[in-house]
């Protein structure tokens, strides 16, 4: 791993995000191979594929220089998902992501942790909007989104080999910076 990389890290109060690493691949191997996990995610993977993800998801990281990262619970220092940003070719735009293993469902980890990847993406990367593609019936990924300041903005398509038709959620730089300045507003007040 690229030295910036190998340093690269996000704190939040409860997760640090950070670039895939080896030991990382057991515990991903597992949340893909979760029926209820993958769900929405194209199902659950045989080991082989869940190895050919975690490597390209990897290798992301080194040829676009940004990819989903692992989310480890600071508290148990336990891989509990990835998320992050992600544009493979023929994406329908620049996505924030999530996926958090089931049994940590609830906690507000998708949240926490695409917050600060989403300031990551649009102050690192200089990303102009955010998107994310999100299955119809994913009640909850859209619950995430909502909270995250997304709004609906109509339909999309995830290419080959997924070809999936998704709901495309997002917002714009400007609008996820006046939200932020708005509830730091609210804190300090």
């Amino acid at each position: 791993m690229a030295k910036d990389l190998a340093s690269l890290q996000l704190l939040t109060p409860r997760l640090l995000l950070r670039p895939l690493q080896m030991p990382d691949f057991e515990a991903w191997a597992a949340f893909t191979a979760d029926p209820e996990a993958s769900r929405f995610l194209g199902g659950p993977q045989p080991r082989p594929l869940a190895w050919r993800s975690f490597m390209t998801t990897a290798g992301a990281w080194h040829l676009q220089g940004f990819s989903m990262f692992s989310v480890i619970e600071r508290s148990s220092q336990r891989w509990v998902g990835r998320l992050g940003p992600w544009m493979p070719d023929g994406w329908p735009g620049t996505e924030v992501g999530w996926g958090i293993i089931h049994d940590c469902w609830g906690r507000g980890y998708a949240v926490e942790g695409a917050t600060a990847a989403i300031d990551w993406a649009f102050d690192e990367l200089g990303w102009r909007e955010v998107i994310h593609a999100i299955d119809s019936e994913n009640g909850a990924s859209q619950a995430v989104a909502r909270k995250l300041g997304s709004e609906l903005i109509g339909p999309g398509r995830l290419p080959a080999p997924i070809d999936t038709a998704v709901e495309i959620w997002g917002q714009s730089r400007a609008a996820w910076r006046a939200r932020r300045a708005a509830l730091s507003a609210v804190k300090d007040a």
